[in-house]
């Protein structure tokens, strides 16, 4: 019973033979190579058999032809002795090392032969028969006569005599038949030869998909189980080249997807652990007795920590809903500038604090947009908060809104740390955190800039480690019905 489910386990580990690509390829190639050989080399023996054989029998008919005019003309010569000069012609046949000419009397016997010996007892022969009963008196017969293999044409003799009614001429097939089968041996032997270079072809041909097949199978396996690191070898340009090649990329995109996860799950937990501890911490202290000094400052503590703890749920929330097809919009068509301002006055009190500067140049225009001024407010605290997270004290943040043709252009610019020109590509994509030692779940600018995309904008973020960082929204404006549906509702709006 062991051993059984050994043989199965080994099976199911390395697939059934009959089964795999290369086994399957083999036999139906070398099945389709066989039977078009088979055909081949029978189509070539019928028809060198038949161009042999029939050159053997024009050959000995017209031996037949000429040896019957010979006769014809002696017959005529009336001076001549016709039954000597027969035999004289018989037994001096000057093709008697190609053929055996036997004469043959009226009663079917043969009378002479070339070679000087007649058959003894009886003697068949077809073609003599053939011959008697043709209109043309000539008999044709290929086959195999006693141990034999022959070609036998009798022809009946225009004047016959008493001692000679017809010439029979007969030829042995054995070279013909020891030509044909050198030319069979050669084209067995070149089949032969078809099949194993279709073979040795066809194995690497094989070779060369089943086994970076094989790679990535196991490689995916691994995957599966969480390891990243192998890589697959790429070793031409082909599709499975190209396969490999993707494969690769994608291992990378998920090495880096769980690297990136990873640290968002240690910046989580950090995160979180930071403020659920000066919460826990000052609850203690609060609960331990206090003065009003200390409890206002407490409570202030745990209000912040607390908003900062809503903030991160929310974003957490958010990415979740895009992940799952869920974040949706409920747009009206509204002043972006006026969400803009909004947001700005949250930081305004927290920036004189840490002394940054926020200038704003309020435009004299209102720009209508067609969106979700909670998500769009949303973004803005996103960005500023960013800005003045990464600015140190002295530092600028300034914003500035225009209008382009038919959008309104909106940029953050601070004087902060920057943002290494390597990470900058990235910093957009979930879970990154290009600066760990700042708060945050890394994923407020990958919900930011989805926010943007939903409502038809784009959002680009350009930096200089050291210099600082601008953030650019560029939105479009309402269609202009909507917008003169407002200038009627009172809104001065462009």
């Amino acid at each position: 019973m062991e051993r059984l489910t050994n043989k199965k386990t080994d099976s199911r580990k390395y697939g059934f033979a009959s089964r795999s690509i290369a086994m399957r390829w083999i036999i139906n190639t070398l099945s389709v190579v066989a039977i078009l050989l088979i055909v081949v080399n029978v189509a070539i023996y019928y028809f060198m058999r038949q161009f042999y054989y029939g050159s053997a029998e024009s050959y000995v008919i017209s031996e037949a032809n000429a040896a019957e005019m010979v006769l014809t003309r002696l017959y005529e010569d009336l001076s001549s002795n016709y039954s000597s000069e027969v035999r004289r012609f018989v037994e001096n046949f000057d093709k008697k090392n190609q053929m055996e000419l036997m004469s043959i009397n009226k009663n079917g016997e043969v009378t002479l032969s070339s070679s000087g010996f007649s058959p003894e007892g009886s003697y068949t022969m077809p073609d003599y028969e053939t011959a008697l009963k043709s209109e043309s008196g000539m008999g044709v017969y290929s086959g195999r006569i006693g141990s034999e293999n022959v070609l036998a044409v009798t022809i009946v003799v225009a004047r016959p005599s008493s001692s000679i009614s017809a010439l029979r001429f007969v030829s042995s097939l054995e070279l013909v038949d020891n030509h044909l089968s050198r030319i069979m041996v050669v084209s067995l032997v070149i089949s032969a030869a078809v099949v194993i270079i279709v073979l040795s072809m066809g194995i690497y041909f094989v070779k060369s998909i089943s086994e970076p097949l094989g790679q990535i199978s196991s490689t995916a396996k691994r995957f599966a189980k969480g390891d990243f690191s192998q890589r697959i070898p790429v070793s031409s340009g082909d599709e499975i080249g190209q396969l490999s090649q993707a494969f690769n990329d994608m291992a990378d995109e998920l090495e880096n997807s769980e690297q990136i996860k990873n640290d968002f799950i240690s910046s989580v937990s950090h995160e979180l652990r930071t403020p659920l501890t000066a919460i826990k911490g000052w609850s203690e202290t609060l609960a331990a007795g206090y003065d009003p000094e200390t409890f206002n400052k407490g409570m202030k503590v745990i209000e912040g920590e607390t908003k900062r703890l809503e903030r991160m749920v929310e974003e957490l929330l958010d990415f979740s809903r895009i992940q799952s097809g869920r974040f949706t919009l409920q747009t009206e068509t509204i002043d972006v500038l006026a969400e803009l301002e909004d947001a700005m006055l949250i930081y305004i009190d927290k920036a004189k604090k840490e002394k940054v500067s926020i200038s704003y140049n309020e435009p004299q225009f209102t720009c209508a947009v067609v969106g979700d001024k909670n998500r769009l407010r949303q973004v803005f605290i996103n960005i500023i908060d960013n800005a003045l997270k990464y600015t140190e004290g002295g530092g600028t943040i300034e914003v500035v809104a225009e209008k382009k043709d038919d959008t309104v252009v909106i940029s953050i610019s601070d004087s902060g740390v920057g943002i290494a020109a390597e990470d900058l590509p990235k910093v957009k994509q979930k879970f990154y955190k290009a600066n760990l030692t700042k708060h945050g779940s890394g994923i407020g600018l990958a919900v930011a800039d989805e926010i943007i995309s939903m409502h038809g904008g784009i959002l680009e973020i350009e930096s200089t480690l050291g210099v600082g960082t601008t953030v650019t929204i560029v939105l479009p404006l309402a269609p202009r019905k909507e917008r003169s549906d407002d200038d009627k509702n009172g809104q001065q709006l462009p």
